[in-house]
């Protein structure tokens, strides 16, 4: 059985309380049995891409030398668990929405650049963020192949299928969703029905893992909705968090059950890739 974990916390105006008021919630994921533990997007700061300020680059680590992945690189290894840790990434002259995949040995198994770049109002990504370059990855540790997407790209449904086509196990989404200032709607439902479809339409659990909390930044402000989720396989959500407190979600999969109801079920073995050639047009064509 492999547990994994979801938490979701109120991000601080400070990276050191952040960074280490994680570390208190990954201790207490591991007490309840996970392996795997997955933090917010960009949890070590608040989220400052609410508004365009060149000051925030600042913000922004080189990966072979960030204090954040070194620091959980020691705590990976420490309490011998699996941690995607999502940071904001600087190389040479640009910059990504980047995820590290360090293993329970505390070694980085490789990176993650975030796929689709979001914008808009108390979205402002794409002043901040390059189009990640990676392409989609799947990161093989001791407790199954974990495949990443960074928040927006749990949207698009390319998304899940690649990383399943890939060998996912676990498909874990960092993220950092609330307030929609131009819609003025709660998308949150939209949000959870979105996960769902990625978990059920693959057969691969999804877990993710959204802040709680208002931010402000001048004249904007955020509230962020939590509700952070682990879905299995067939799309049943198993554990979901609250809007606004503080959480600690662990649940454990039994891996080989799990890699043999998606043989069983067919949906990879009648896979007719030949016929989907129309997925790469932007629109569709007669």
């Amino acid at each position: 059985m492999i547990g994994v974990a979801a938490i979701q916390f109120a991000s601080l105006h400070d990276k050191d309380k952040n960074i280490h008021h994680a570390l208190s919630l990954i201790k207490q994921a591991k007490e309840k049995g996970a392996d795997i533990i997955l933090l917010q997007e960009l949890f070590a700061y608040d989220y400052f891409c609410q508004i365009e300020d060149y000051n925030f680059f600042s913000l922004a680590e080189e990966k072979d030398n960030s204090t954040i992945i070194n620091f959980f690189k020691d705590v990976a290894k420490e309490y011998n668990v699996v941690l995607p840790i999502s940071f904001f990434e600087k190389d040479i002259n640009s910059y990504y929405n980047s995820l590290a995949l360090i293993s329970n040995k505390g070694e980085v198994l490789g990176y993650y650049r975030k796929t689709h770049i979001p914008t808009g109002t108390g979205y402002e990504e794409k002043f901040y963020f390059a189009p990640g370059d990676t392409g989609y990855k799947v990161f093989k540790t001791d407790f199954g192949n974990i495949g990443i997407g960074i928040c927006w790209d749990q949207w698009f449904s390319e998304t899940g299928r690649i990383l399943a086509l890939k060998g996912a196990d676990f498909i874990f989404f960092p993220t950092a969703i609330g307030s929609e200032p131009v819609t003025n709607e709660d998308s949150s439902s939209h949000w959870k029905n979105a996960l769902i479809g990625q978990a059920a339409l693959n057969m691969v659990p999804v877990i993710a893992s959204n802040r709680i909390g208002t931010e402000s930044f001048n004249s904007s402000q955020q509230t962020f909705y939590g509700t952070s989720l682990i879905i299995d396989g067939d799309g049943n959500v198993v554990k979901e968090a609250s809007r606004d407190k503080e959480e600690v979600l662990v649940y454990k999969f039994n891996l080989e059950k799990n890699r043999g109801h998606r043989r069983d079920w067919g949906i990879y073995r009648d896979r007719r890739p030949e016929c989907y050639t129309d997925i790469l047009k932007r629109e569709s064509e007669d």
